[in-house]
């Protein structure tokens, strides 16, 4: 199993290095294309190659044109299994720690939940990758306040931290009127996530979940306001019929702050660092890495609201 995990991870590095070579050969095609279509002469640095390059474009669809990155290789097998998820903890985990993960089991589908004891997180990766789960969430603590939370996406990565804030469980409001907690596979809602790093933050999110039913009643939401992503849970019922609609919050809530990802997984330290947040970017108030700030007409009429 090691072996194959080494081989596996050198194919994997091997096809990240090829990126450069693919993206040039595209920027040339790109070029040959262009000139063809608009009947201006090829350029003369691609006089010499023409011919080749146009016979590989004419082999060419929309699914081989574009060349893939290795992001799109991460999560190359995602929609051919549903995702299996391990639920952990830091050492020495408090009773709210504890009660929170449990419900997190409950939030992400196929989620397995597991008592960290003494192990170390490459023997957790190791055997996580043997036993063909697809994701690692691990949750931290201060002082019995949950305050963090990372997601690392198995074989090869990306690994995700966010902070962890305003958590609020289960008891949002009397148990009794909210009733049991369904295990449906719910419905997305992803919200204000429009830049490149908003994009991979959904990559990271959806993948968390399988695909539902299209008459599920249970809907997760992650909504990005000032790179706050707020995550709500709900069900809903139709108790007068298809106008009338009653939404019910089942909790937990928090909110999430992206501050790394990582081109790796949970245990490689020497993993490449794909964004992160730097001290400098705190001062930057009216700029948003993950989503776009409202216009000023929007913020005013919710803060009347």
């Amino acid at each position: 199993m090691l072996r194959r995990n080494i081989r596996l991870r050198r194919e994997y590095l091997y096809r990240k290095s090829l990126e450069g070579k693919e993206r040039l050969l595209y920027e040339k095609k790109r070029k040959i294309k262009e000139a063809l279509e608009e009947g201006k002469p090829i350029p003369t640095e691609l006089r010499n190659e023409e011919a080749a390059l146009r016979q590989e474009i004419d082999l060419e669809d929309n699914y081989t044109s574009i060349p893939k990155t290795h992001i799109d290789d991460e999560y190359a097998n995602a929609t051919v299994r549903d995702p299996k998820i391990l639920l952990t903890t830091s050492r020495d985990p408090s009773a709210p720690l504890i009660q929170f993960v449990k419900e997190l089991k409950f939030v992400f589908p196929n989620a397995e939940r597991m008592n960290r004891g003494g192990q170390v997180i490459s023997e957790i990766i190791e055997s996580c990758r043997a036993h063909e789960f697809t994701d690692v969430i691990l949750v931290h603590e201060h002082r019995g306040i949950p305050d963090g939370l990372i997601i690392s996406h198995l074989p090869f990565g990306p690994t995700a931290y966010f902070g962890l804030l305003n958590v609020t469980r289960h008891d949002i409001k009397d148990k009794k009127a909210i009733g049991t907690m369904p295990e449906a596979y719910p419905h997305l809602i992803l919200d204000n996530f429009k830049t490149k790093l908003g994009e991979r933050t959904v990559n990271i999110l959806k993948h968390l979940f399988p695909v539902p039913k299209p008459d599920t009643k249970r809907i997760v939401t992650f909504a990005n306001r000032s790179d706050y992503i707020s995550f709500r849970h709900h069900i809903y019922e139709k108790p007068g019929g298809p106008k009338s609609v009653e939404l019910k919050e089942i909790g937990p809530r928090f909110e999430l702050r992206l501050y790394q990802v990582k081109l790796g997984t949970m245990e490689q330290s020497e993993a490449q660092i794909e964004w992160v947040i730097r001290p400098y970017m705190n001062t930057t108030k009216k700029r948003s890495f993950i989503g776009s700030e409202p216009e000023p007409d929007e913020k005013r009429k919710r803060n009347k609201a």
